[in-house]
C-alpha cells in the first residue's frame, strides 16, 4: 500500500510513492511470502463433508496445542464467540462478562440475537474482573431472576488497551465457576499476545476454560480465520451452530494452511510487536506539547490522549497525509497498534513525525494538560466502538486536501 505525497508537497515532482504505515489494528496485516505458498500449497477437500484435509489438520494442531480434545475452524472471532454462548447457555439465561468486553460491545447485540441471553455487565479494570466480582454476580436460584449459566473472560482486553490476564487471576475465577456449576469462556482475540507477555503457555491456559476462540487474522498474521476449542460434545454442537450461522466453508484449507503457519511461525515474534508498542509509547510520552497521557503499554497497544488544545482529529489527518494511519477512540483518544507489517525503521519513522507533529501541531505557548487520563480513556471509551480514520484508501489516501470518512472500526 502507496501514499502520494504529504500536503504542501508538490504533486508529480517524480518522488517516489511512500510506503503506508498502517497502525490501525493489528489486523490490517497481509501474509507474508512463506504463508502465501503454504496458503498455495494447501490440500484441499470439501469442509462442509468434513474432508478438507487442511482444515482437519488446522482443528487437530490446535486443539492440541491447547489440550483440548476438539477444534472448529470459523470464519471469524465473532462467530467463535457467539457460537460459544449459544452452545452453553438457553434462551433466558445470564452471563457474566466485563462492562467493556468485545461480545457485549461490538459483535452486533449477538448475545440477544442469537441465544435470547441477558449480560450482567462487571465493572473492570483495563477490561479485568476478578473471582469475588463473579461470585456477587451469581443470581440466586429463584425465579425472578435469570439463571447465570456463563462466565466469558477476555486476553488480552479489547478495550482495555491490551491489558492481560494473570494465570492465578484465570484459575481463580474458573474455581468460582467450577464450584458454582457456570460454564467459562474465554475470547482470546489477542491470546497469544497475552502468553508471551505474562510466560504461559496455551497448555496452561487449556485446562481452564470450557471453551475458548482464538483469532488467527489480528498478531499472528492471517486473512482470515478463527478457531473455536473445546470437549469434542462442546464441538459437535458448534459445528451444528456454524451451520445454522451460515460458516460452513467449502474448499478452506487455502485458509487453513495459512493458520497452521502462523501457529507454527508467528507466535514468539509477537514481542518484537510488544517492543515496538512500549517504544511508541516512550516517545509519546516525551512529547507533553502534543501528548496529554498515555496508557500503560502491555502488549501491542498504545493509546494517548492528546493534550489540551490539541485536536485529535488533526493530528489523525496531519499523520495520514504523510503515511501513517492511526485510529481514533473517542474525544480526545488515539490508538497505534503494532503489527508484523510494521518493523524498527518504521517506528523509527514514526517518532519522527511525532515530534514534528508537536512542533507543528502543540498550542502556542508551552506544553498542554491532558483531556483525560488515557488510562482512564481505556476504561470508559472503546478500541473498537470509535471512529477509525482512513479506510477509504483507495480514494487518495495521503493526497492533499483529502479528508478520510469516519467510519466504524468494527471491534478490531
Amino acid at each position: 500500500m502507496t501514499v502520494g505525497p504529504a500536503d504542501g508537497e508538490a504533486a508529480g515532482n517524480g518522488a517516489p510513492p511512500r510506503k503506508v504505515i498502517d497502525l490501525r489494528s493489528d489486523t490490517v496485516t497481509r501474509p507474508t511470502p512463506k504463508m502465501l505458498a503454504a496458503m498455495c500449497a494447501a490440500e484441499v477437500g470439501d469442509d462442509v463433508w468434513g474432508d478438507d484435509p487442511t482444515v482437519n489438520q488446522l482443528q487437530e494442531y490446535a486443539a492440541a496445542l491447547f489440550g483440548k480434545e476438539a477444534a472448529l475452524f470459523c470464519p471469524s472471532g465473532t462467530m467463535t464467540n457467539q457460537i460459544a454462548i449459544k452452545v452453553h447457555t438457553q434462551p433466558g439465561d445470564e452471563l457474566l462478562c466485563a462492562d467493556t468486553s468485545h461480545i457485549y460491545l461490538y459483535e452486533g447485540g449477538g448475545i440477544a440475537f442469537n441465544s435470547g441471553v441477558q449480560p450482567k455487565l462487571l465493572p473492570s479494570e483495563r477490561g479485568r474482573i476478578r473471582a469475588a466480582q463473579v461470585e456477587a454476580a451469581i443470581n440466586a436460584d429463584d425465579s425472578h431472576y435469570p439463571p447465570t449459566r456463563l462466565v466469558c473472560l477476555e486476553n488480552t482486553a479489547n478495550k482495555g488497551g491490551g491489558g492481560y490476564y494473570s494465570l492465578e487471576e484465570m484459575q481463580a475465577i474458573a474455581s468460582v465457576c467450577r464450584a458454582r456449576g457456570l460454564a467459562l469462556h474465554l475470547d482470546g482475540a489477542r491470546l497469544f499476545n497475552a502468553c508471551v507477555e505474562a510466560g504461559y503457555t496455551p497448555a496452561d491456559v487449556g485446562p481452564i476454560f470450557d471453551s475458548i476462540s482464538i483469532c488467527l487474522s489480528k498478531g499472528l498474521g492471517c486473512p482470515v480465520g478463527s478457531l473455536l476449542l473445546g470437549t469434542a460434545a462442546f464441538i459437535r454442537r458448534a459445528h451444528r451452530i456454524r451451520k445454522v450461522l451460515g460458516g460452513g466453508m467449502r474448499q478452506a484449507g487455502f485458509l487453513a494452511a495459512a493458520g497452521l503457519y502462523a501457529l507454527r511461525n508467528n507466535v514468539d515474534r509477537l514481542r518484537d510487536d510488544h517492543a515496538r508498542a512500549r517504544r511508541l509509547g516512550r516517545a509519546l510520552a516525551s512529547l507533553p506539547c502534543l501528548v496529554g497521557s498515555v496508557a500503560p503499554v502491555d502488549t501491542n497497544i498504545a493509546i494517548f490522549t492528546a493534550a489540551e488544545g490539541v485536536e485529535a482529529k488533526a493530528l489523525v489527518e496531519w499523520l495520514r497525509a504523510r503515511g501513517v494511519l492511526v485510529s481514533t477512540m473517542g474525544p480526545g483518544v488515539l490508538r497505534l497498534v503494532t503489527h508484523l507489517d510494521v518493523d524498527d525503521a518504521q517506528v523509527e519513522a514514526v517518532e519522527a513525525l511525532l515530534a514534528e507533529a508537536a512542533r507543528h501541531l502543540a498550542p502556542r505557548g508551552g506544553a498542554g494538560a491532558p483531556v483525560a487520563g488515557a488510562e482512564a480513556a481505556v476504561a470508559t471509551q472503546g478500541e473498537a466502538g470509535a471512529a477509525a480514520v482512513g479506510l477509504g484508501l483507495a480514494n487518495g489516501v495521503g493526497q492533499a486536501g483529502a479528508t478520510a470518512p469516519e467510519v466504524q472500526a468494527g471491534g478490531e
